[in-house]
């Protein structure tokens, strides 16, 4: 016999990961590190060429080395599926359709898979592959005003353009314009866990244990892919290192699943940290105008932001950077709109703050040049410019836009009334310091999703969700969340996730993750609760309820749901040497009900942390020769180390509960990074009075600003 004792109060408490001693003392196991029996392993071969054909490959030499089972490649892989509707209806990128003709589009691009009964055995076999090529001339030069720019489609995201007002006739009528031209470089997600997946056939069953940000969206994508039904896919994704958006589906997985097809027995693909350089997507380079026309007092008349992104010849992917500015601030005309140009280049994907990232960057970047124009406070600019409602789309805003909130909470902790606006001023020794502020913003909407719960015999209950911790303390949050709806302490409760046998459930993207599974896990509670008679004994198989929550989300108004923030960074340059160091940085956040102040702090410091190294380190380089990077590992690619982050404070406003959201819950994972790079940049203009308006701000750039100033 078991009862429920009422008791709330656990979501907004501080609480350890459930899963932390698993993972510091390594029970915890990922994709790559689960046995299996009669394990073989494959390697990819990636081009060396960035564009042309294969010729031929001699893989007899190759066949004949110890250990090795096969060599897949064009010619005897199995035939897969590129002709469906993806994730959210968008069409998969046919890059992971492997091994399907002997075109190769760009550097890097899979042409063989040996596989071998040792990782090590496939690796050297993998290396002694020759592969020939008819090589044709490539092209892999971004930049502004390529004849060969055309307009982005529309995606499932946002359209491609958005309007309302006389753009140029309240730019004409502008007392003070602004006219900026800003770049973003290629940036590469890096998660600490390479990709991995294993594949075997089970009983007539797929199974792939993999490490992905959603193991519903795996497992429908490679039912796609090789024509199988759903309900014959299983994929697990129990713990993973990292994703920020390129956990998707990718070629590891399809080539695992074709040896294992063809093999009949286990196949693991690992990728190495130079292999997910060129397959596992990365942040397009960004080519960004904006244009603001503003009244002598800072309030805006006219905001345009155009932006240009490449893209792959194999599929087209759309960085969305003009978003921020339908959502932000006011204007009587706004125009923003995108365009893409396809390179011989790896497809980009998502990554961390989707077009938000580096619009945000071009965006509050600008603002502070009109502020600076205008002599007008930055703050006070934003403040003349808050809309009412949806700046272009007119709607409501779904509960108090709280940003403005944000910026005097900051201000009275960062210290902003005793700035002194004039750049060059303040001085420590060698160090020309300055600080910054800037708008962060994100999306803040909840998907489908469905959840199982079954109270046990032993007085426990357990929940079943498709959900993913890529990190952020997801299992730790939904812990929480089903304890308070289940009026029991977070001890009673067991939460497992990354299996696709749970059904269908938001994957761990686009800062809708938490909300998504919390609203299914609420719903499925609060029926249990229905259903526990108080008093009455449990059956031994336990009682289970499940929920889906897409009525409930169908039903919702159209509303501007997003979440908040400003960010203030203190800079000091050395213009002698062109060093800039971050001092100190503080974001305020207002992010709906957050659910374990521990982990938010974790995702919001990380965003940050992300912000300073997109600001002045990270830069994916190509060489227009060989069509590929320049140093495609670790140390090529520079991204912000304990040495680089100072003081960093994160905090967040109380936000109160909205009758047409009854879960209050919004994403954090991405909201961190969205104008931190340009806070950063403004303060580093408030130091020196050069105005940096491509990244990263390197020391070289600092000393050519510094000569040209």
């Amino acid at each position: 016999m078991t009862t429920v004792t009422p008791l709330k109060g656990f979501v907004g408490t501080a609480h350890t990961r459930v899963e932390g001693r698993d993972k510091v003392t390594g029970a915890a196991r990922y994709a790559g590190e689960i046995p299996f029996a009669e394990l073989a392993h494959g390697w990819l071969v990636l081009s060396t060429v960035a564009r042309g054909r294969i010729r031929a490959m001699d893989t007899e030499a190759v066949l004949a080395m110890p250990g090795v089972l096969t060599v897949l490649h064009h010619g005897n892989a199995l035939h897969v599926e590129t002709d469906y509707a993806g994730l959210m209806g968008m069409k998969p990128d046919p890059s992971v359709a492997l091994f399907q003709h002997d075109r190769v589009p760009h550097a890097g691009w899979p042409v063989a898979l040996v596989v071998a009964r040792t990782s090590e055995q496939a690796r050297e076999a993998a290396e002694a592959l020759v592969v020939h090529y008819d090589q044709e001339p490539h092209d892999v030069a971004f930049a502004d005003g390529r004849p060969d720019a055309y307009p982005a489609a529309d995606t499932p995201v946002a359209p491609a353009v958005a309007a309302k007002g006389d753009l140029e006739a309240e730019l004409a009528r502008s007392a003070v314009v602004v006219d900026a031209e800003y770049t973003t470089p290629e940036e590469h997600h890096s998660p600490m866990e390479p990709h991995a997946a294993t594949a075997r056939w089970d009983g007539g069953r797929l199974e792939v244990v993999d490490s992905n940000q959603g193991s519903i969206w795996v497992q429908g994508e490679l039912a796609n892919l090789f024509s199988l039904d759903p309900a014959s896919v299983r994929v697990r994704s129990e713990h993973i290192g990292g994703g920020f958006g390129s956990k998707g589906v990718r070629a590891h997985q399809v080539a695992a699943v074709m040896a294992a097809t063809v093999l009949h027995r286990p196949v693991r693909v690992v990728l190495t940290r130079r292999q997910m350089f060129s397959l596992v997507g990365y942040r397009s380079p960004t080519a960004q105008r904006v244009r603001l026309g503003a009244d002598p007092d800072g309030r805006l008349r006219a905001l345009e932001h155009q932006a240009l992104n490449l893209s792959s010849t194999v599929h087209e992917f759309l960085e969305p950077c003009a978003l921020p500015g339908r959502v932000l601030y006011d204007a009587d005309a706004h125009h923003t709109a995108h365009r893409i140009v396809r390179l011989d280049v790896p497809t980009p994907t998502w990554m961390r703050a989707p077009g938000e990232a580096p619009g945000s960057f071009a965006l509050e970047s600008a603002l502070d040049e009109l502020a600076e124009k205008c002599g007008v406070d930055p703050i006070d600019l934003r403040a003349r410019n808050e809309p009412e409602t949806g700046p272009v789309s007119g709607l409501p805003f779904a509960g108090r836009r709280l940003l403005l909130d944000c910026f005097r909470e900051g201000a009275r902790r960062f210290g902003w009334a005793d700035r002194d606006p004039r750049p060059g001023l303040r001085r420590d020794g060698r160090w020309l310091l300055g600080t910054g502020t800037a708008a962060a913003t994100f999306h803040a909407g909840a998907f489908p999703s469905t959840a199982a719960m079954t109270a046990e015999a032993d007085g426990t209950f357990t929940v079943r969700i498709s959900a993913a911790d890529i990190g952020t303390g997801a299992r730790t949050a939904l812990t929480l969340i089903a304890a308070d709806a289940l009026h029991v302490t977070p001890d009673r409760v067991r939460v497992l996730i990354g299996d696709s046998d749970f059904g269908p459930a938001m994957i761990a993207g686009g800062s809708m993750g938490t909300s998504s599974w919390a609203w299914a896990v609420t719903a499925a509670a609060d029926e249990l609760r229905e259903r526990l008679v108080p008093g009455a004994t449990i059956p031994p198989d336990g009682i289970t309820v499940r929920s889906d929550t897409s009525a409930a989300i169908a039903a919702r108004s159209q509303k501007e749901r997003h979440s908040y923030g400003a960010h203030f960074a203190e800079a000091a340059v050395d213009v002698t040497t062109g060093e800039v160091r971050v001092r100190r940085m503080l974001g305020i956040f207002a992010a709906g009900r957050i659910v374990n102040p521990l982990t938010a702090r974790n995702q919001f410091v990380g965003g940050m942390t992300w912000g300073i190294s997109m600001a002045l380190h990270e830069e994916a380089i190509r060489d227009p020769a060989s069509g590929a990077h320049v140093g495609a590992d670790l140390a090529g690619y520079h991204f912000a180390a304990n040495a680089d982050v100072p003081l960093i404070e994160a905090d967040w406003l109380q936000e109160e509960p909205n009758a047409d959201d009854p879960i209050g819950i919004k994403g954090i994972g991405e909201i961190g990074i969205v104008g931190a790079a340009a806070a950063v940049a403004n303060a580093v203009w408030h130091a020196t009075g050069v105005r940096h308006r491509s990244l990263p701000i390197r020391p070289d750039r600092v000393l050519q600003a510094g000569r040209h100033a």
